[in-house]
C-alpha cells in the first residue's frame, strides 16, 4: 500500500475514534415514575452496595359479606418495605404490620424488574420483585390497576425505592436503576430520588 493511502487511512481512524469519544455519554441511570394515591410522608430508600435482600409486609383486610349471597372481598394492601444494602437493612418503609415476605439474593443476583397493582384511591395491593435469576418475591392480592417498571439501560439494577407512605401502609411507589459499581457512595442518589417524590399541595 502506497505511503500516501496508509496516512490517509490512519487519519480516517483516528477521527473516527475522536468522534466516538466526543459523543455523549447515555445517563447510566432511569427513573420509572411512581405510581399511586401519594399522599403521607415522602421515602427514599438508601444504602451502600448492592440491595443483597427485601423484605415486604402485607395486611389482609379478607372479609365476608352478605347481600342476597355470600362474597368475598379482598382489602390486601403493602404495608411497608425494607430493603439491606450490602450488609445492612435500610429503615422500615411504611409499617411492620401484617404477614412478612422476605428474600436473600444470591451472589450476582440483582432485582431487575418491580411490578404489582395499585389501588388509585388509596394504596399499593400488589407488590412483586423479579431478579435477574428469575427468583420473584411476591406480596399483596393482584387487584386493581397494574404496574411494570424495569431499567432503561441493559445491565442497570434496582438500586432505590421511592414514594410515600401513610400510617396504614404504602400509597405511592417508584423506582430507580442504576450501576452498583459507578455509584460511589452508596447514597449519593438519596437527594435526586428524593426530588422525584410529588409534593403534596
Amino acid at each position: 500500500m502506497p505511503h500516501f493511502c496508509r496516512m490517509f487511512l490512519i487519519l480516517v481512524v483516528t477521527m473516527f475514534l475522536a468522534g466516538c469519544l466526543a459523543l455523549p455519554i447515555k445517563d447510566p441511570y432511569s427513573y420509572s415514575s411512581a405510581v399511586g394515591q401519594g399522599g403521607g410522608t415522602p421515602f427514599a430508600s438508601y444504602g451502600e452496595g448492592r440491595i443483597t435482600a427485601v423484605r415486604v409486609w402485607e395486611t389482609n383486610n379478607n372479609y365476608y359479606y352478605y347481600y342476597y349471597y355470600y362474597n368475598y372481598n379482598s382489602n390486601n394492601y403493602i404495608s411497608g418495605f425494607q430493603l439491606r444494602y450490602g450488609n445492612t437493612w435500610s429503615p422500615v418503609f411504611g409499617n411492620e404490620v401484617g404477614e412478612k415476605q422476605e428474600m436473600d439474593l444470591f451472589n450476582d443476583e440483582a432485582i431487575v424488574e418491580v411490578s404489582g397493582k395499585y389501588n388509585p384511591a388509596d394504596y399499593i395491593c400488589y407488590l412483586v420483585l423479579t431478579t435477574n435469576m428469575g427468583r420473584t418475591l411476591s406480596a399483596g392480592m393482584p387487584n386493581q390497576v397494574s404496574f411494570n417498571f424495569y431499567p432503561s439501560n441493559m445491565g442497570n439494577e434496582l438500586r432505590i425505592l421511592s414514594g410515600r407512605f401513610n400510617g396504614a401502609g404504602i400509597t405511592s411507589i417508584g423506582a430507580h436503576w442504576g450501576l452498583v459499581d459507578m455509584e460511589g457512595a452508596g447514597n449519593s442518589t438519596l437527594e435526586t430520588a428524593l426530588e422525584t417524590v410529588t409534593p403534596i399541595y
